[in-house]
Formats: structure tokens, sequence, C-alpha cells
């Protein structure tokens, strides 16, 4: 038998000799494009109650496998026939596997559905692909709640973290430069935490601008319970975020894997305060890591809650050492558009003298008397010159009459004048 239009005889695909089998991905691509992304979201979701945070094994399973095949592979607890595993990963399987019998990712979603809190996953319109920059370490999925999108809303981020034993000092900066970032249009990242953080989260409020704080809980768990009004806050005009599902308790080791995603998701990360030891200094290290701008608030020398800055800034030459808004902008913001304008000394009253009539104040002395002719030897002019200038600055408030002839005012003798 011939082709009609070729003539030659047709070559024979692979189901004309046997069966071909269809890999579990192949299924899952004839299946409606929202029925996958369920399928997806499940697993993720399920993923999240039975490992920790960021797991680099985890992770490669989900390369390898897709979801829906990792989650299969931990319920069975073997891995993918063609994955190469150590054995203590294979240990690791057994551990999982435990978590996800105890765990139940149907409840978590319903309470998600109940709270406004949705689920999102690598992929989706919201996910921000800066977490990618996190290769094996990244969230397999993220639980938000609040109204802001979350991938809008770090295209412009700035990450600030510091201290929960904030100084008076650190409070006030944190709040004070959060605020003018956030009326620049910039979102602030934190923790949630005590301290610099809150701080932070409320500057970025009183202006009423976007903030993202990312819980090592579950964003319906009020973690420190004295920030419960702030999170309300948060949740109802800006974004919670966690790796954790709903109900997570606070746990030691989650706070510092936290850190990764407040890195990730900025463009820049501002140490406030730091002491040194400080889980801030690890959100340092993770920003270093992912090549984004370092920043430190200086502080006092003699000051345990700045130590931890201050090393920062004596042993890294590519921290970036930062004292207002502007400066963290220029730093964040774009090549040759956001530059803070050069500090600049105040204009002081005598900066507004021509030269002739300054000559002649600072030929007066500090403390005492003086005359006309005193003055004229010391300044290098002319009596009849000075006599004219002494008119002028007693007019401005510089100089007043003694009982033995001119003196400085009280005003005119501080730095300021």
């Amino acid at each position: 038998m011939t082709d009609d239009l070729t003539g030659r005889e047709p070559v024979p695909g692979p189901a004309a000799h046997e069966p071909q089998e269809r890999s579990a991905l192949d299924a899952r691509a004839d299946q409606p494009v929202q029925q996958v992304r369920l399928e997806e979201r499940e697993a993720r979701a399920a993923l999240c109650a039975a490992a920790e945070p960021g797991d680099a094994f985890l992770n490669r399973i989900l390369d390898h496998a897709g979801a829906p095949g990792a989650l299969a592979a931990l319920r069975s607890g073997r891995p993918p026939a063609d994955l190469q595993v150590s054995e203590g990963e294979l240990r690791r399987f057994d551990q999982w596997r435990i978590r996800l019998k105890a765990a139940s990712p149907e409840e978590d979603l319903a309470v998600c559905e109940r709270m406004g809190i949705r689920v999102v996953c690598p992929g989706d319109p919201e996910w921000p692909t800066t977490l990618d920059d996190l290769g094996a370490a990244r969230p397999y999925a993220l639980w938000l709640r609040g109204p802001a999108d979350l991938r809008y809303g770090c295209l412009r981020s700035v990450a600030m973290v510091g201290s929960r034993a904030a100084s008076p000092y650190g409070l006030r900066v944190a709040a004070e430069m959060s605020t003018e970032v956030a009326e620049r249009g910039w979102t602030v990242v934190s923790g949630g935490a005590l301290g610099i953080d809150g701080a932070a989260h409320r500057g970025a409020l009183a202006a009423d601008g976007a903030t993202v704080a990312v819980f090592a809980n579950g964003v319906d768990v009020p973690y420190p319970s004295s920030n419960e009004g702030l999170f309300a806050e948060l949740a109802r005009r800006c974004l919670l975020i966690s790796e954790s599902p709903p109900g997570t308790p606070p746990q030691r080791l989650r706070f510092l894997v936290r850190n990764r995603v407040i890195a990730a998701l900025s463009r820049g990360t501002v140490i406030v305060e730091a002491e040194r030891r400080s889980g801030a200094l690890n959100t340092a290290a993770w920003a270093r890591r992912l090549g984004r701008a370092l920043m430190v608030v200086p502080g006092p020398v003699d000051s345990r809650s700045s130590a931890g800055c201050l090393r920062l800034l004596r042993e890294d030459p590519e921290t970036i050492l930062v004292t207002c808004a502007d400066e963290v902008i220029e730093a964040v913001g774009d090549l040759g558009t956001d530059l803070a304008p050069r500090p600049s000394a105040p204009v002081l009253p005598r900066d507004r003298l021509d030269p002739p009539t300054r000559a002649v104040l600072e030929a007066f002395p500090s403390r005492g008397t003086t005359g006309p002719a005193q003055l004229a030897a010391k300044a290098g002019m002319d009596i009849f010159s000075v006599n004219g200038k002494l008119g002028l600055l007693a007019a401005g408030g510089f100089i007043e009459r003694a009982d033995a002839g001119w003196r400085l005012t009280r005003a005119a003798r501080s730095r300021d004048y």
C-alpha cells in the first residue's frame, strides 16, 4: 500500500508496532488547565505540611516528578525509580510519610476558603519570580492573606529588619525611613516581629503604603500576640505570607529559614539594628548570597543593639551605609534615575555676608570688646571701610555696642549663626 501523495510506503509510527506508554505528566497535559493547576495546588499544600520549608532534596524531587508525582512518592515512601537518592535522603522519606499522615491538606484549604487565605505556587501569576533565585531552597508554595498582589508589590520592594530588643533610636529610624520609602511607592518587607520589624510595618502603614509581613508560622496565627492588632491591619490593607499551612505554630528554626524569603522578595535589605548574634544578620547573609543590595544604618559605637551593624560596615566592603530613605532608594532603584540628593551643610547667616563684611566679623574676639582701629588692623582694612561694615553687622544682629566699643552678640558667638 502506497501513500496517495508520495507513492512511497508509509512509515509506521510507534502505535503501529506497540502501545506507547504515556507518562503521568503527559496524561496531565490533556486535562483542562484549571484542573491541572488545582492538582498542583493541592499537592503543594500537602507538601508544605509534610516537609520543612526550602528542603533541597524535596525541591529536587519536585523538579524531577512535579508536585503530584512528588506527593505520590512521599505517600508510597519510595522515591521515583530513576532518581538517585542517598541513604540519609531515603530516611527523610520515612519522616515525611509520618508527617503526611498527620496532615490534613483538605482541611487547610477549607480554612483558607473561610478566612480568605490563598495558596500561590510557582507558575501562578502572583508568584514572584525573584523567589526562583533561591534555587534548591525555593518555597514549595506560599500561603497569602490580604488584598495586595504579592508579585506586583515586590517589583519595587525593600526589606527592613533588625533587633527585637530595639532602642528608641532604632525604632524611630525604622519607622521614619519606612514611611518615606513607602511614600515613594516602594513596598516594605519585614518579618512581623517585635522591635524594628514592627516599627517598619507601622511606618509604611502610616504613609498609606504597601508592606508585607513574612511569617514563620501560619498566617492565621498571630505571633507575637502583642502585634495582633498590627497583623489584623496588615491582613485588611496589605499582605501576610507564610510557607506554612494555617494553624502552624511558630518554631525557632523556621524564623531563620523564613529570612531567605524576606531577602529574596526584595531588591535590597536594610539592617537598622542588630546585635552580634541576630536573626537580622542571617537575613543580611541571604541578601549578600542572592546578590541583593545590603544596607546598614549606623548606630552609636557603644550600643549593643548596633554591634552587628557596625561589624558589617567594618568587615564587608560591599555593605552600603545609609542614613535616609533617599540613600536606600538610590541603592535599589534604577541606575541614574533614583539618585539621592547630595547632602549639603546648612547655610548660616554669616555665610550670606560679603567677604569684606565677613572679614570684619572674623576679626572680633570671641569674648570682650574691641574698637574700629583694632578691627582695621586685624582685617587689613582702613578705618573708614570698617566703620561702614560695623553698621551692617549691627543691623544683622551680629554685634552690639558696649561701653568700650563693640562686641559679638550672644547669638553670633554660637556656631549656628
